[in-house]
């Protein structure tokens, strides 16, 4: 186990340190590039912080409104019939906009349910197969200036009822 430790502290200064060791012998003038990926890097940045601020903004009011627990009993009603706690309702919906938002949500979880708890596994092993499907449209593609999405949604939505499910499914096993 102390292998392991020692190697995670070295690993990325010997990357960083292979990086600048390849550049120079490239005869690449390693200062210069850093600093225009370092500019290029904040420039976008600074043009996806609209965006950014924008999503943070409607998940809170969402969160702070009662919206998601409205939202909760509702559609948790129909997919308890299918076997998925309407409990989860919230953190599926806020995971599409918004990861950290939806740890908020599942520490929630957490504190009602436990860790261990079936709700808390279905919980845990969703966040790990659902995407940020929102923020990542919003942002990458308006940094990588695409305008016509096509499928992407479509494609995302199915991967993210597909996770969900499969969540259930695995959590479901173990207990």
């Amino acid at each position: 186990m102390q292998v392991f430790l020692y190697i995670s502290n070295f690993i990325v200064p010997f990357i960083i340190l292979a990086v600048v060791v390849y550049g120079l012998l490239r005869g690449v003038n390693v200062y210069d590039t850093f600093i225009r990926g370092a500019k290029s890097g904040f420039l976008t940045v600074i043009r996806i912080m609209p965006t950014l601020i924008g999503l943070m903004a409607a998940v809170g009011i969402l969160r702070a409104s009662g919206f998601l627990d409205f939202l909760a009993a509702l559609i948790g009603q129909f997919t308890a019939q299918i076997g998925f706690p309407g409990e989860l309702v919230p953190l599926s919906v806020v995971k599409m906009f918004s990861s950290s938002a939806a740890t908020g949500l599942l520490l929630d979880i957490y504190k009602e349910y436990g860790t261990d708890s079936e709700l808390g596994l279905i919980a845990s092993i969703s966040m790990c197969c659902t995407e940020t499907i929102f923020y990542t449209m919003s942002v990458y593609f308006m940094t990588a200036g695409i305008r016509r999405s096509r499928y992407t949604l479509a494609g995302a939505m199915i991967a993210t009822f597909a996770g969900l499910a499969a969540s259930v499914v695995f959590a479901r096993t173990v207990f």
